[in-house]
């Protein structure tokens, strides 16, 4: 009896025994609802940071985190960039590489191709192709021998394999005394590798850095400089800080810039995602409301009993918001707690559940990613807490309101 008056009652009424039991079914009902919202909501925005996490790692693995390139078609003076690119704190790597597009041919079949020429020793300090060659290695790669290393997609869709022979396509052409015919010139494949996003495994070869300057006529020049960061999230403000150190005839670009649309496209699908998630909260909450109204019309006499011994409409308003708010904040805790639980633990968890049915939800055969990650970000929880919770109190507001403007002469008339 030492608490508040209007917590002492809501907690009462809370934990009290009612005539009607249809009411505490409904307020049962609820509480679920909005326990299954929530572990609903918390797992499958972990599940897609999971996702997102995961396809960006593999997509810089092949992409630099940012490029400088040189305004005219190549840029000579590369070691100088590397070296005044290097002097930023949060370059951790540099390296030279040279693009280009061609055709790759072998026997009867014909694929375009995104052709980058690198050197095999400086390669690594700026991707992780060297971690997944399916066979052989970067360093196969010899400056004169012609080689090549295909992605899995592409040397698959040609037929060929290590030692094999195929023919690179390039859109420069040479004359002769025939006329104009296309550059072209035979090399051995010394190598597959597969990073998982068929954009770089379906089309991607990796040549010697100075074969590809020699096939592209660059004289002795390069593309450009890819470049690798302490944190990838910085990219945006390190090539800003790079862009005014440079002279102006170098561009420099981020990864966000050159996969804006995709990564774009994820943010969207999260934002509906929330949106139509939230909703089962939303319905959950509001059953609060049915559950509080049915309670004041069963509390009514309660209720003029109260206001006769001097209890203000105020006071009989906030003794419902609390009862309504207990529910909503028991919920709310017991989602998180299930949310959390399940996030950390769906990685073992769903392995299992495969293993127990016999099914796969996501075949190695079709999908690049073939295990469920998560990524539990401690802003999403806390945010999906705050709006539950304020939902289940909006819930409250008419049922209170209506308890409030109980009638004592009305409600003890037929007591």
């Amino acid at each position: 009896m030492y608490k508040p008056l209007e917590l002492f009652v809501g907690l009462r009424y809370t934990r009290a025994k009612r005539r009607n039991h249809f009411i505490s079914f409904i307020s049962l009902i609820s509480i679920l609802g909005i326990v299954l919202g929530v572990t609903a909501l918390i797992t499958v925005m972990s599940v897609m940071n999971g996702f997102e996490k995961e396809i960006r790692h593999r997509i810089l693995g092949a992409a630099a985190h940012g490029t400088i390139v040189g305004a005219q078609e190549s840029l000579r003076d590369w070691p100088g960039v590397v070296e005044l690119a290097g002097r930023n704190a949060h370059v951790t790597g540099a390296a030279p590489y040279v693009d280009g597009e061609g055709m790759l041919t072998s026997g009867s079949q014909v694929r375009g191709t995104l052709v980058r020429g690198i050197l095999p020793a400086e390669e690594p300090k700026v991707s992780e192709f060297g971690n997944h060659m399916v066979v052989g290695r970067l360093a196969d790669l010899e400056s004169g021998e012609y080689r090549i290393i295909l992605g899995v997609e592409l040397a698959r869709k040609l037929g060929v394999l290590v030692s094999d022979k195929v023919t690179l396509v390039t859109p420069r052409a040479t004359m002769t005394p025939v006329g104009m015919i296309p550059r072209l010139k035979r090399f051995t494949v010394v190598g597959i590798f597969d990073v998982g996003m068929y954009e770089y495994d379906s089309a991607l070869a990796l040549l010697h850095m100075d074969d590809a300057a020699r096939l592209f006529e660059l004289d002795g020049g390069v593309s450009g400089v890819r470049l690798k960061l302490d944190d990838l999230f910085l990219a945006p403000r390190v090539t800003r800080e790079l862009a005014a150190e440079f002279p102006g005839a170098f561009r420099v670009s981020d990864w966000t810039q050159q996969h804006v649309n995709y990564f774009r496209a994820v943010k969207t699908e999260k934002r509906v995602m929330f949106i139509i998630l939230l909703l089962i909260v939303s319905v959950a909450a509001f059953n609060i409301v049915s559950t509080l109204v049915m309670l004041v019309t069963d509390k009514e006499s309660d209720i003029a009993v109260l206001r006769t011994l001097g209890a203000s409409p105020a006071s009989i308003m906030m003794i419902f918001i609390i009862q309504g708010t207990v529910v909503g904040l028991i919920g709310t805790a017991l989602g998180v707690a299930g949310g959390v639980t399940l996030a950390l633990n769906v990685e073992t968890l769903v392995p299992a559940i495969e293993k127990f049915f016999s099914v796969s939800f996501f075949p190695a055969d079709v999908y690049y990613i073939s295990e469920i990650p998560s990524d539990m970000h401690r802003a999403d929880v806390v945010t999906i807490a705050v709006v539950s919770f304020l939902l289940t109190v909006l819930a409250t507001i008419y049922p209170a309101w209506r308890a409030a403007s109980v009638e004592p002469a009305e409600a003890l008339r037929y007591e």
